[in-house]
């Protein structure tokens, strides 16, 4: 592997593991730092390989390919929680500084490890168990009521992972390979997690970046919109929240960063619930600790975006500003259609630049697959019914369920 050319001045390198949309979207803020990416990336034509050009092709579990793209790096980040936990290890005792640190990122990592560390500082979050067998499913249910969330500890995202079942028996299949993993150390070796189906108002989420020396900083808490289990649209301030349920979220979001040792950028995904006094609360659902999805409309909409926050905190810079710089942001999801037609983006692209000068689109550079997720498009403005409709036209002209 080359050793990436660093800017004169002795301005640092950092190093991201993977070569998704999140490693790319902090391409643009470190030109402006003048900092050096690098980038390890699954392949070639990887979402990040296209803009960032140090960007070694290595697999995230391939200890040695990491080890050798680590050492020439200041700081290395992440573009996911998926690292296995010897090849952290590795780097921890080759001196390679990781932020956040392996200690932190366990709590994304794996779901059991969150909602027990979760539960220790007593931060709210659904009633949960820890379960192995049918008869322990069967027990947390008669508790609690059916149906229940299941979900695999580690490794699921954007629904993936997660099941809603109405009886013990509906996880025969998921218990079954927990039960052999559980001899083998597999995935599933601690088990599942079961959880209560929250009666949930809306999903929240408040995103905080946080550096080594402890500096941190909030973002206003969003409103997510998701569709069978993937995000859509994101409200930005959420919409009509109670100010003080806006202030308790961003102040267990900050205190959960500091507990917990977060370094960078983290997200706590929320329900927002009706408490015994029917009163507005909250449980947390996820955690996350990398720029996320809930926080993509910071680009356009903060003064400071949670791509360059994050670079700024994993170098343990002064933080930026996360303030707004409209009343309102709506940013939109764009999924991947299911016609050939809907692969080209271009002319769409060209379409939407005219339909609307003031939308703003960022691409992945994915291929396009039915469902997944190839960008995002942000309106930022006074009027929050007409953003919604402006940034729906074009998520959906750009997936190909609108066609004018």
């Amino acid at each position: 592997m080359t050793t990436p050319l660093r800017a004169p001045g002795g301005f640092p390198v950092v190093g991201i593991i993977g070569g998704g949309q999140l490693a790319r979207m902090c391409a643009p803020p470190a030109v402006g730092l003048c900092v050096t990416l690098s980038v390890l990336a699954e392949s070639e034509d990887a979402a990040a390989a296209l803009v960032i050009p140090d960007a070694p092709v290595g697999a995230h579990d391939d200890l040695e390919a990491v080890r050798a793209f680590a050492k020439n790096c200041d700081v290395v980040t992440f573009d996911h929680e998926h690292v296995p936990a010897p090849v952290l290890q590795a780097l921890v005792d080759d001196g390679v500084n990781l932020q956040p640190s392996p200690q932190a990122l366990v709590f994304a990592q794996d779901k059991l490890a969150m909602r027990t560390r979760l539960q220790q500082i007593g931060v709210r979050c659904p009633a949960w168990a820890q379960v192995r067998t049918l008869a322990e499913l069967a027990d947390f249910g008669a508790q609690v009521g059916w149906p229940l969330i299941l979900k695999t500890p580690r490794g699921g995202y954007d629904g993936k992972g997660v099941r809603v079942i109405e009886s013990a028996q509906q996880a025969q299949d998921w218990i079954e390979r927990a039960e052999h993993d559980a001899h083998v150390g597999g995935l599933l070796s601690q088990g599942l997690l079961a959880e209560e189906m929250v009666d949930f108002t809306r999903e929240l989420a408040v995103l905080v970046a946080r550096s080594p020396s402890g500096q941190a900083a909030a973002w206003p808490v969003v409103e997510t919109v998701q569709t069978e289990g993937i995000c859509t649209e994101v409200l930005a301030p959420a919409p009509d929240l109670d100010p003080d349920l806006a202030a308790t979220l961003t102040e267990a979001t900050l205190r959960i960063a500091g507990e917990l040792g977060v370094t960078g950028v983290m997200a706590a995904e929320m329900f927002e619930v009706r408490g015994a006094d029917g009163q507005p609360t909250y449980v947390v659902n996820e955690l996350a600790m990398r720029p996320h999805n809930s926080g993509h409309w910071s680009i356009d909409g903060a003064v400071t975006s949670q791509f360059e926050q994050h670079l700024r905190a994993v170098l343990d810079l002064p933080l930026g500003d996360p303030s707004a710089r409209a009343p309102w942001t709506v940013m939109g999801n764009v999924l991947g259609g299911t016609q050939p037609e809907h692969a080209q983006l271009y002319p769409t692209y060209k379409h939407l630049l005219a339909r609307d000068p003031g939308l703003r689109m960022h691409l992945y550079g994915k291929q396009v697959r039915p469902g997944r997720k190839i960008g995002h498009v942000t309106v930022c403005g006074d009027d929050l019914a007409a953003l919604r409709e402006r940034a729906g036209h074009a998520a959906g002209y750009l997936q190909g369920t609108i066609s004018e």
